[in-house]
């Protein structure tokens, strides 16, 4: 009966959402047609203004409308894309986003619906994500690299429809997962490059739409693992492997820029013993890699028996790479899948010198810091210093915490470690740090004896660090004196 009310109030949901007023995508009014595309931004491409100005709901459903490109943040309460009519495509890209309120979405309603989800792009349902909910034409959704973020239950042919979603790089984030209709037979979800999480634990769904054949990896090349674990916010997180063991592949830590080494296995040949020579293409353009149109700009390993290539990687970039190998047969060469990873930034590079290089009470107590920070993405990263050790609490004070350069002020005698932290702003491997110990001496004398290159004065009997009266004195007290055997002769 669980099961039934659920059923039944998403029944509900589809009624009140389709009943609200919408604006309908048509660039063709606009004088945008195929092969053009037009942005989802522009008012122009709509029957009445962008979606959330007048109206919540953005329908998609006029034929050979062109492309609708999403580049900056929208938000609105609902998208219903191939309703009674054909949906087309949209394509969410970098800097793009896609937010909806708390109410269905559908990707292919009840006619054919694509949408592209690219690196950078991300799209929020703020409810349930249908994708090809009922007959009519499927619903396809593709994310190479960006992400989707579900609020509530997810669905592939949930209403006697047909639904692919590819996670070909990036992220799927599900809240809920129904044990046998969010993926209905002849739907499918292809786990690839990306992972998908879904909040609890949901591994045993998982195990059962794998056995069923409506969750795959690579294509139904690779494995897919389901784990969840209570520590990792508690989600249950899917990825696929594929036989060919490619590294760097699926989401993860990112790899750093600079050379990146591709490796993999080979495939058995069908003569054993007989060498499996492999072609190897990589490519920061996914669609170079899937098109296949210019083969040789993109090929770095021409039928060689290798297993492994480096290559070199920007930061802030994401890759694509493929294995084709000739292990002897008739189709040979054998297409590998396409293969993916990202390329996180540089790490801003930090030094730090001290001017002088010791401090000394009372009059050496202010000591100039001289921080050095370089990025390869922005000129300016964020500066802080900070104090990790010190005698007491607050006994060393910056002048300008959040400059390169500062003054450092310190109150008492004892060792002190200071760091300075860069950020450049990005999402992974952007805080760089160096830090540096100074300790602070009752005078500066003892703060030159601390010092690797003193050398001692000979006349400094009183080791004071000059040569003075006093150490004259101390010569003068004992002129005379004797002290061997024979002093009395």
């Amino acid at each position: 009966m669980k099961g039934a009310n659920v059923v039944c109030a998403v029944a509900v949901l589809l009624m009140a959402g389709m009943a609200s007023a919408a604006t309908v995508w048509n660039p063709a009014a606009n004088g945008i047609f195929p092969p053009a595309t037009a942005d989802w931004g522009v008012a122009a491409n709509w029957t009445n203004d962008v979606p959330g100005v007048a109206d919540g709901k953005a329908v998609f459903n006029v034929p050979d409308a062109a492309e609708c490109v999403v580049t900056d943040a929208q938000s609105f309460n609902q998208f219903v894309q191939g309703d009674n009519g054909p949906g087309g495509v949209i394509r969410v890209m970098d800097g793009g986003s896609l937010t909806t309120g708390a109410v269905w979405s559908a990707v292919g309603y009840n006619n054919t619906a694509h949408m592209i989800v690219e690196t950078g792009g991300s799209v929020t349902f703020g409810e349930h994500m249908w994708v090809g909910l009922q007959e009519g034409g499927p619903g396809t959704l593709d994310i190479i690299g960006g992400s989707i973020r579900v609020s509530e239950m997810t669905g592939l042919g949930w209403d006697n429809g047909t639904g692919f979603v590819n996670v070909i790089a990036g992220l799927l984030d599900l809240h809920n997962l129904h044990p046998t209709d969010s993926i209905k037979e002849g739907s499918v979800m292809d786990v690839r490059n990306g992972i998908v999480t879904i909040d609890g634990d949901h591994a045993w769904k998982i195990d059962d739409y794998v056995a069923a054949g409506r969750i795959v990896g690579f294509d139904g090349q690779g494995t897919v693992n389901a784990d969840f674990d209570v520590r990792n916010a508690g989600k249950t997180t899917v990825t696929a492997v594929h036989p060919l063991e490619p590294f760097p592949s699926t989401e993860g830590s990112a790899v750093p820029p600079g050379e990146v080494t591709l490796s993999w296995t080979l495939p058995d040949p069908c003569v054993p013993g007989q060498q499996v020579p492999v072609d190897v293409y990589f490519t920061d353009d996914y669609y170079a890699l899937k098109e296949f149109e210019d083969p040789a700009s993109i090929r770095v390993v021409r039928a060689s028996n290798v297993t492994s290539v480096t290559v070199t990687a920007v930061g802030q970039t994401r890759y694509y790479w493929a294995v084709d190998a000739y292990v002897g047969s008739a189709t040979d060469p054998v297409y590998g899948p396409i293969f993916s990873f990202w390329v996180g930034n540089q790490a801003p590079a930090v030094e730090i010198s001290a001017d002088p290089p010791a401090a000394w009470l009372p009059d050496g107590n202010d000591v100039s810091l001289d921080g050095t920070v370089t990025d390869d993405v922005t000129e300016n990263p964020a500066t802080t210093w900070s104090v990790v050790a010190e005698p007491n609490e607050n006994t060393a004070i910056f002048a300008t915490p959040t400059e390169e350069d500062t003054i450092v002020s310190f109150k008492e005698v004892g060792v002190y470690t200071l760091r300075l932290t860069a950020d450049d702003g990005e999402p992974a491997d952007n805080i760089g740090t160096a830090e540096i110990t100074i300790e602070v001496f009752e005078n500066s004398c003892e703060a030159a004896k601390s010092l690797p290159d003193f050398v001692p004065i000979p006349g400094d009997l009183d080791a004071d660090c000059k040569e003075d009266f006093l150490d004259f004195a101390i010569f003068a007290d004992g002129w005379l004196d004797c002290n061997a055997l024979d002093c009395g002769e």
